[in-house]
């Protein structure tokens, strides 16, 4: 059998989580291509991160497992993708931490499955569009495990070390993803990013946790001492990456994905806490301390300490100089840049977080 693939065509699995649907959004701004949206709707999924191009012609959207091989098998057929940009994965490190057998079965059996059914469908083609084809998977640099201070930066030939349930599912779809490359050829490619944070992302997350609790003027609970340190990079300019790799991307490679932005947690709060004071000044809007009672003069005031996580990483950091030097990527925002952006989205977003808080939103995963 020999099918033509629609070169206009890609496959994104989980465009409607944070990552996800920033790359639909980016994509469907410039890209003159259709992007079949295949996403489970999880409590991370939410329509109303695509509510701006349901009518687009372009765009559409399946509700649907990407475990589901008879599901993904059907799309495969029906629109003939050129390639499959594969964001779909449980990513809560908490959530992996109580319950992780979610992670395995998405982030490892779902991966497999898809793997399974793109590769059956890629070996349908013709010897030109197998050449054309690629098969993208987005990771995370958890699975390298935690650095001390005097390491240096992980790099794609580092050793895997995950830590958490969740950098374990990871690691191993990583794995599989890899050997499906050197077994059967298959056109992979993996990307190993560093901590996102910008519009979009569901409020359990430090960043969006930290903006939401300040509105609602509750405690800001950072993990331990709040000395973990992380590699934070805007989620635009991670969508500008992976479009960068499935455009030139080298089949069979690995490549981080980072911002050159490594901050402690507690820095995060801090900085966060530093713009609201400037915007909203805590004390000039008669907030009160939730548990002291006593008149707030900063939002830092709100900072509590709480027990740390089980298996907390000390220090993640990404060396992403292999994409910069072959493709040319660099990110365009720094922390400072990025965080007011980040803000200024939430505080012009109030609806959103409102429908998340009160589960409205999740009335739409039941009209699917």
């Amino acid at each position: 059998m020999q099918n033509s693939i629609l070169k206009n065509t890609i496959l994104v699995t989980g465009g409607a989580g944070f990552i996800g649907s920033n790359f639909v959004l980016q994509s469907m701004s410039y890209a003159d291509e259709k992007i079949i949206n295949l996403d489970l709707l999880t409590y991370a999924g939410n329509l109303q991160n695509i509510k701006s191009i349901s009518g687009n012609p372009l765009h559409v959207f399946v509700n649907g497992d990407i475990a589901d091989e008879l599901l993904v098998s059907s799309l495969l057929k029906k629109y003939n993708p050129k390639a499959i940009i594969n964001f779909a994965a449980e990513s809560h490190v908490d959530r992996s931490i109580e319950e992780s057998s979610q992670f395995i079965n998405t982030n490892i059996l779902g991966t497999y499955n898809l793997l399974e059914a793109t590769r059956h469908y890629w070996n349908s083609l013709s010897e030109e569009d197998r050449k054309l084809f690629r098969f993208i998977h987005v990771s995370t640099d958890e699975v390298y495990g935690s650095l001390e201070m005097t390491d240096s930066a992980t790099t794609e030939k580092s050793r895997y070390q995950p830590n958490s349930p969740y950098s374990a599912s990871k690691a191993a779809s990583d794995h599989l993803v890899r050997a499906w490359y050197h077994t059967y050829g298959f056109p992979t490619i993996i990307t190993n990013c560093s901590n996102n944070y910008g519009p979009l992302q569901f409020p359990e997350k430090l960043i969006p946790l930290v903006i939401v609790s300040i509105f609602e003027g509750k405690i800001l609970p950072i993990y331990g001492n709040g000395e973990n340190i992380r590699d934070w990079l805007f989620v635009t300019d991670h969508c500008s990456a992976i479009r960068l790799i499935l455009e030139n991307g080298k089949v069979g490679e690995t490549y981080n994905i980072g911002g050159n932005n490594e901050k402690t947690n507690l820095e995060v709060v801090q900085i966060i806490c530093s713009l609201f004071d400037k915007q909203l000044p805590a004390d000039k809007g008669n907030l009160i301390h939730p548990q002291t009672n006593k008149p707030l003069v900063s939002y830092s005031e709100l900072i509590t300490f709480v027990p740390d996580r089980l298996g907390h990483d000390k220090r993640y950091a990404i060396n992403s100089s292999k994409i910069q030097q072959e493709l040319h990527w660099r990110p365009t925002e720094s922390f400072e840049t990025g965080i007011v952006k980040t803000i200024e989205w939430y505080m012009n977003n109030r609806d959103w977080i409102s429908e998340i808080k009160t589960g409205e939103y999740s009335k739409l995963r039941a009209l699917q």
